[in-house]
């Protein structure tokens, strides 16, 4: 006999990703997060992408645990599956998935507050340059 699901089991309210706080890398970027040292973001960016590759490793895991089957054909092995082990895993699948997606979004924020000071510098080299010409 299977047995509703209880109406005091948790529930995924979380459908999307949040986007990365804002980061400030020197003078560039959004304040009110985050703030790296020009010198020191490659090595936070490095960081997180190890942390992509585990969860990477992570998500292979979740998703043979969220394929998992009943070992019978009986009603026991099936209501363990409904109501315990498959909605488990496919939250655990679900929930690794959307921790890559913030992960990927929070490496391409910080890549692209890298990317404005090294396009400022190449600037300001350009201003430098163009300062002395003319002056003869």
């Amino acid at each position: 006999m299977t047995q509703p699901p209880s109406a005091d089991a948790p529930v995924d309210t979380l459908t999307s990703v949040p986007p990365p706080a804002p980061i400030q890398v020197g003078n560039n970027g959004s304040a009110g997060g985050y703030k790296f040292d020009p010198d020191q973001v490659q090595g936070v960016i490095n960081k997180w992408k190890t942390l992509l590759d585990d969860i990477e490793t992570d998500i292979k895991q979740a998703t043979t645990i969220s394929q998992v089957r009943a070992p019978g054909a009986e009603f026991a092995s099936g209501d363990f599956i409904k109501q315990g082990a498959g909605p488990s895993g496919d939250t655990l699948l679900q929930q690794h998935q959307r921790m890559r997606e913030y992960v990927k979004n929070y490496i391409s924020a910080l890549e692209q507050a890298s990317g404005k000071i090294a396009q400022t510098d190449d600037e300001a080299r350009q201003v430098a340059a163009q300062q002395g010409q003319g002056i003869v």
